[in-house]
């Protein structure tokens, strides 16, 4: 009788945020060796697709291999179905699994996956929050023990919070901090990998993003006041970063069995940009999208003193207020500051990117947008004046993508999600004045203020033995748990739309 021949190990190391772009320089220029190796010997793309629209779903649909359009999860604060209450939302709400519980039989070990939760049936070894990017719950590990045992030997949960406009002593003090935590959480990874007999294993480093957004304005590149003499440890702070992290990893690999097959991958990239909160409110308020209470000001007594108070100083006053108390406030302000029976499309706060929802009959309580043809001249007509906005400076257009929700994802999913997604061009200041064919649209610095975000675009390079090295153009994120699964000796579940890479060799 033949021995049945079992898939080789699957080893997944992650980056959450890693701009295809600069993976692809340093590692050509020597400073990623591991991940270097791994493209040489193997295949490397792009990720693309509609389901990197927003940076917090990304994570939820790499792993799942679920669309956002299925899910729901765009934004942690949403609309709650239904009404016009925002509720915060996390990986624990999400009715979605890893690709690995599609293969009970297979011992899985998984690390500081982002909203990736233990699950008491785990076959294997599951620690989560314990260094990641930006924790909202305690560690929790799987099996039953796991986590004391870790504390023990690795201390507690390791959060370094990023720090809006903070100073260069500051900065170097997380800098330093960083780089231990990667090195702790490399030694931890490592303990936890050779005690089991894993199939599959994915380990998330969140040191990345954390390093992406506090170093940004450090980088020879930009163009900012923040320039350092080029021998600062910050001036190349966020690529030291990535190479501290490629050097645990190329530790994890050599530890490895030689048959195992190797994923890095990244969420997505980063770019200039700038909070895009105020603009995206006055254009709604401005071109009578959305209407204040009758007998309410434009500028009105709050508005003058957020206008007066730096954004810094109320960044760090809001923080001193307890969690709970700074989303109730978040949500009076939203449902106290509009005349739901005239308005006819609202913005859902948001950051950066911007979520524009129509206030339909029959879905929102107050709803007075028809269904059908009203609904869809509504849309058009956003669309188009969105388009028309242009920078005061220079007169280009500062909306780079309007995305209709319904198109791509289908019909179904603007019961959760918004109508439309708002992509604003990069820009490498703060826009406080656009230009409108009726008028400019004046906005005021939010709360949280920062001068990156998130592109739409991830990284992946994958060698091993069950690996061909094949040409791959861009490639969709929900491609990739097909993928594992299928390197896993798994088929694809009926529930997941993607494909497999067309890279596994023949055997």
């Amino acid at each position: 009788m033949t021995a049945r021949a079992f898939p080789p190990p699957l080893v997944i190391l992650g980056l959450d945020v890693g701009d295809p772009e600069w993976l692809e320089r340093w590692a050509s220029e020597g400073y990623l060796p591991t991940l270097a190796s791994i493209m040489k010997r193997g295949v490397a793309a792009r990720t693309t697709g509609p389901d990197l629209i927003t940076e917090h779903s990304v994570w939820v649909s790499l792993i799942s291999g679920i669309s956002v359009g299925q899910h729901g999860f765009y934004e942690y604060k949403r609309l709650k179905p239904g009404t016009y209450e925002l509720e915060t939302i996390t990986g624990r709400d999400l009715d979605v699994r890893p690709f690995w519980s599609h293969a009970p039989a297979k011992r899985a070990v998984a690390i500081d996956v982002p909203h990736c939760y233990p699950e008491p049936q785990t076959n294997g070894i599951h620690l989560a929050e314990w260094a990641s990017h930006h924790p909202y719950f305690s560690p929790s590990a799987s099996p039953e023990g796991l986590l004391e045992e870790i504390q023990r030997s690795f201390g507690g949960q390791i959060h370094i919070p990023e720090e809006l406009d903070s100073k260069l002593r500051a900065d170097r003090r997380i800098y330093a901090r960083t780089l231990e935590r990667i090195e702790k959480k490399g030694a931890l990874c490592r303990h936890l990998l050779a005690r089991e007999n894993f199939d599959v294993a994915v380990v998330v480093f969140g040191d990345s993003h954390l390093a992406s957004h506090q170093f940004w304005e450090y980088r020879p590149e930009h163009r900012g006041e923040r320039k350092l003499d080029p021998r600062d440890e910050l001036t190349h702070g966020m690529r030291d970063v990535f190479q501290r992290i490629d050097q645990e990893m190329g530790a994890i690999i050599e530890q490895l069995p030689d048959n195992a097959n190797i994923c890095v991958v990244s969420s997505t990239g980063l770019l200039d940009h700038y909070p895009t909160t105020g603009l995206i409110d006055a254009f709604c308020r401005e071109l009578g999208y959305q209407a204040s209470p009758t007998g309410s000001s434009r500028a009105s007594p709050m508005s003058v003193v957020r206008r007066m108070v730096p954004h810094t100083w109320r960044y760090a006053l809001s923080r001193l207020l307890p969690e709970e108390t700074q989303q109730r406030l978040i949500n009076e302000k939203f449902q106290s500051s509009t005349d739901w029976s005239r308005t006819t499309a609202f913005a859902i706060p948001s950051f950066f990117s911007s979520f524009l929802r129509v206030n339909l009959a029959g879905r929102e309580p107050g709803g007075i947008v028809e269904p059908g043809a009203e609904y869809e001249a509504l849309l058009d007509r956003l669309e188009t004046d969105l388009n028309q906005l242009t920078n005061l400076d220079t007169g280009e257009p500062v909306v780079e993508d309007v995305v209709r929700t319904g198109a791509v994802f289908g019909d179904a999913s603007t019961a959760v999600l918004p109508d439309l997604f708002v992509v604003w061009c990069p820009h490498q200041s703060y826009m406080e004045r656009v230009v409108h064919p009726s008028g400019e649209l004046v906005a005021f610095p939010p709360e949280i203020f920062r001068g990156s975000d998130h592109s739409r675009s991830g990284f992946v390079a994958l060698a091993g033995p069950s690996i061909q090295a094949t040409p791959l153009g861009n490639v969709s994120l929900l491609d990739l748990a097909p993928t594992f699964l299928a390197l896993m000796g798994e088929s694809t579940p009926r529930e997941l739309i993607g494909k497999p890479l067309p890279i596994l060799a023949r055997g």
